[in-house]
């Protein structure tokens, strides 16, 4: 039987409420741990040890990287290459965008999105100018780069030329957790209650930022509650940088009182919020993917996106898509999806979508990319 490869797995950059890419990287830990393809270890913060071993059973953790950010980035470029030699590393994989310059053992890394080149008004400037800078010096180096999307690789090639192959590699969404499940009626309404959420409700999960689209949200939701007043309107999530044009936005909304912001989901309540929705808007300006379209389709949630090039990619038919930035449009995309026949479509349309994407399938592209690498010397 041929020897595993052994594939270190940087989870440093993963906070305890993950999302997006931070549920790529719990995913991809978990589903390579289970296997036995792969000798996964996994780098952590100093402080993250138990909750890695939790995820990944099995696997060989090392927290020795630093807590903050600004020294964890540092030590990446210090350390990390002479930690991989002394832990006889075949392969190393930079989940989310990054590599150590001067590794000499052959790479993987991952690209979820182009938005620090394309707008970078998104994000906050010192990201801006290092992401720019590393995202294409790991390309560079990089012996595989995986992108999430083709929509992603397509774009990767305008502002980065990566030197080794890519690979497009979609996510998968967790079947067990986000799936039409009737006989959880019940206990869903209750998990929502105690939030103070109730029925029916247009709902947004997902960390709010700029690039979310919420402001235009918020101004559609103002429209379509007109014809239908019992809608409340619930953003769940962190509260990201530059929030200020979004509390103005709920402050100065005529329905501003039906605006509820619950903060960050518990795990169990997350597909409960999907599940009982009237409809799930995710007017995201871009994405290099876009999870929780996905685990909205696999919970049967009538779902209104943005018509960017990713979401379209993984949504297909089974949802309906609109300019992204046009309160209008979204308003208006709201409220046919709040009809019933269109409603009753897309409740059906979501979860055939949706099966085609596993966390299985991910894996074995990210092994198949873990093998290509090596070989590559």
């Amino acid at each position: 039987m041929p020897t595993a490869l052994r594939v270190l797995l940087d989870v440093s950059a993963v906070p305890i409420n993950p999302v997006g890419a931070g549920v790529f990287t719990v995913a991809l830990a978990s589903g390579l741990a289970s296997g036995d393809e792969i000798d996964l270890v996994l780098l952590a913060r100093r402080d993250d040890a138990l909750r890695w071993a939790t995820i990944a059973p099995g696997a060989e953790v090392h927290a020795e990287v630093p807590t903050r950010r600004p020294a964890r980035l540092v030590w990446e470029q210090w350390r990390g290459p002479r930690m991989a030699a002394r832990l006889g590393i075949d392969v190393w994989h930079g989940p989310h965008y990054t590599l150590p310059l001067r590794l000499r053992t052959p790479s993987v890394v991952t690209v979820h999105d182009l938005t620090f080149f394309t707008n970078p008004e998104w994000h906050e400037k010192n990201k801006v100018r290092y992401f720019r800078r590393m995202i294409r010096a790991a390309v560079k180096r990089a012996a595989v780069v995986t992108c999430v999307s083709a929509a992603t690789a397509k774009q990767l090639f305008d502002y980065a030329q990566p030197a080794g192959s890519v690979a497009v590699i979609h996510h998968g969404v967790d079947h067990e957790r986000f799936k039409c499940a009737p006989d959880m009626t019940t206990i869903d309404d209750a998990r929502l209650s105690s939030l103070g959420v109730r029925r029916p409700y247009i709902a947004f999960i997902g960390t709010l930022e700029p690039r979310k689209g919420l402001v235009d949200l918020v101004a559609a939701f103002s429209r379509v509650v007109q014809q239908y007043p019992d809608l409340q309107l619930v953003l769940a999530g962190d509260s990201g940088w530059g929030m200020a044009d979004l509390d103005a936005a709920i402050l100065n909304s005529p329905a501003r009182e039906k605006i509820l912001r619950p903060g960050y989901l518990p795990n169990d309540v997350v597909p409960s919020l999907l599940r009982r929705a009237a409809v799930v808007a995710y007017p995201s300006l871009d994405e290099g993917f876009g999870l929780p379209a996905l685990e909205t389709m696999a919970c049967g949630a009538p779902l209104v996106a943005s018509d960017v090039p990713a979401i379209a990619e993984v949504v297909g038919d089974a949802a309906i898509l609109v300019r992204p930035g046009d309160a209008t449009e979204l308003a208006a995309g709201l409220d046919q999806a709040l009809a019933p026949d269109e409603s009753a479509r897309l409740a059906v349309a979501g979860p055939v979508r949706a099966a085609a994407f596993t966390w299985s399938a991910a894996v074995a592209g990210y092994t198949a990319a873990y093998k290509t690498a090596h070989a590559s010397g």
